[in-house]
């Protein structure tokens, strides 16, 4: 008997792990549990370095949860590889390599935060498939014609093919099915998050509404002054989206509060409600960054419930946990005082879409997400400072007030515009403060005081355009805003962290 070759068995390794993978994704979709892929994943991200995180939504913004499964699936492919070129002539190290990654995936799936003894199984099974179609491929086989073989592989090349052709068809099968189904359990969540929030679709208590946008409020060409729901940036740690039903979900008041409460979505929909236009922004914005937006958020303030659930002496935190188990928390002053923070369960007039976080997530103006914006909330906790949120053990800091910032949002960087007069225009923010002035320079040259556009409110960023008479050439532009505290952004460029970038934004453009 002759064996297969390494290469043979390195092919046939990767299709024995997609079909491994595929598996557990049906058996995860069918038990309505993690996907080992996707608790991996988490585990992953859990235990990213800050700099590597920090490198990865730099260089892949909202995109970097596709590429990092991408890179897992590589990552597999290149081990599976090397396990089945080792398999050829020990056929039981293919079965063992894939037991063993089995067990690291239903270990890893247990631990995860919101997981059950139940997400075991799909990687378990998944990986006994796998295992047991990587043997059968390999094992050396007696030839079954008369006489000496001229078959190189041991066995007839046609069963190989055969054989590795099935195992890849029954992969692409199951993997499809695994992602109808999650994509059906995904539909079946959108039905009731992002559809409208008037009275006619959903009961709910008295709003104090938001006024329209007013006329004035949006100078820049490039920039909406009320960010879309489908163009709002998602930055989060979630390789998928929790499952939770607004007719089962609840979220929890608990810690130091004299009376622990139990919120429905069912209850939120009855309270009284306000809407507020603000502004939210990631820690991870680089200065001229896209990682911020403006919505009209609708929700029960946070004052209002920790109202009812009565503060104790001592409490120092909100310290709130998301279904996936993502934890962050801000001074108890920012929920009681005065400003607009809420659970929120609207977005720009509809229900909050999937990704932002429905049923309900957390909207702290003033604060960066990292420690304040919890989204797919599960539990609030008041608390002392011992406890820390998701990022501050990485190297973030404990409290993360947003920077005043301003970006130019026309021209865009390094475009060419034609000679004569033209508007120079961007947004400016400084939640919880407010914009006071914007100036922009050209070349160095002195600070130009730019026309602000109608103040919509503190919490909402704030428009801005300077005309100006554009001559051939290439110049250098940059913007500083000053709040309403008197302070003016510096021009120090600082790092993202720990607690944010600074600087002015500056652009290069030319004109012709």
């Amino acid at each position: 008997m002759k064996q297969i070759s390494r290469l043979a068995g390195a092919v046939a390794a990767v299709v024995s792990a997609f079909l491994a993978l595929a598996v557990g994704s049906l058996v995860a979709a069918i038990t309505d549990v993690v996907s080992p892929l996707n608790a991996v994943g988490g585990e992953f991200i859990d235990h990213t370095p800050r700099w590597l995180h920090d490198w990865a939504i730099e260089q892949f913004g909202t995109n970097d949860k596709a590429v990092l499964k991408l890179g897992m699936w590589v990552t597999i492919f290149v081990f599976a590889a090397v396990l089945g070129a080792l398999a050829v002539r020990r056929p039981w190290i293919g079965a063992v390599g894939f037991g063993v990654f089995g067990l690291v995936g239903a270990f890893v799936a247990v631990n995860r935060p919101a997981s059950s003894a139940g997400a075991a199984i799909p990687p378990l099974i998944g990986a006994a498939v796998g295992g047991a179609v990587l043997y059968f491929i390999v094992r050396p086989r007696p030839i079954e014609i008369p006489g000496e073989s001229r078959v190189p592989l041991g066995w007839d090349r046609r069963r190989f093919l055969v054989s590795t052709s099935v195992a890849l068809g029954g992969a692409v099968v199951v993997s499809t099915s695994a992602k109808a189904i999650e994509n059906r359990r995904t539909a079946e969540l959108t039905k009731s998050a992002g559809k409208p929030l008037d009275a006619g679709t959903v009961p709910s208590g008295p709003v104090d509404t938001a006024p329209p946008v007013p006329a004035g409020a949006e100078v820049d060409p490039n920039t909406p002054f009320v960010t879309p729901n489908d163009d709002f940036y998602r930055i989060d740690t979630a390789l998928s989206f929790p499952r939770a039903s607004p007719d089962s979900w609840s979220f929890d008041i608990e810690g130091m509060v004299d009376s622990p409460q139990t919120i429905s979505y069912a209850d939120l929909l009855g309270m009284p409600q306000v809407e507020r236009m603000i502004t939210i922004c990631c820690v991870s914005n680089e200065v001229g960054g896209k990682l911020v937006g403006n919505a009209v958020w609708r929700g029960v303030l946070l004052r209002d419930l920790l109202d009812i659930a009565g503060i104790q002496d001592g409490a120092e935190q909100v310290f709130s946990t998301s279904l996936d188990g993502w934890t962050s928390g801000f001074p108890v002053e920012a929920a009681i005082d005065g400003r607009d923070s809420m659970v929120a369960i609207g977005m720009n007039g509809t229900s909050l879409p999937l990704e932002h976080g429905f049923p309900a997530r957390l909207i702290v103006p003033g604060l960066y997400g990292y420690v304040s914006a919890t989204k797919w909330l599960s539990k609030i906790e008041l608390t002392t400072w011992d406890r820390e949120g998701y990022w501050v053990p990485r190297g973030w800091s404990q409290q993360g007030p947003i920077k005043t910032q301003s970006r130019i949002g026309f021209p865009r960087s390094r475009s060419s515009i034609t000679p004569g007069p033209t508007k120079i225009a961007g947004v400016a923010w400084a939640q919880n403060k407010g914009v006071a002035k914007v100036e922009v320079r050209v070349d160095e040259g002195p600070w130009l005081v730019a026309d602000l556009a109608t103040d919509v409110s503190d919490d909402a960023w704030r428009q801005w355009v300077l005309d100006w008479d554009a001559t051939p050439g290439d110049h250098v532009i940059e913007v500083q805003a000053t709040d309403k505290t008197g302070y003016t952004q510096t021009a120090e460029r600082t790092a993202l962290a720990p607690d944010g970038a600074s600087g002015h934004h500056t652009i290069k453009i030319k004109v012709k």
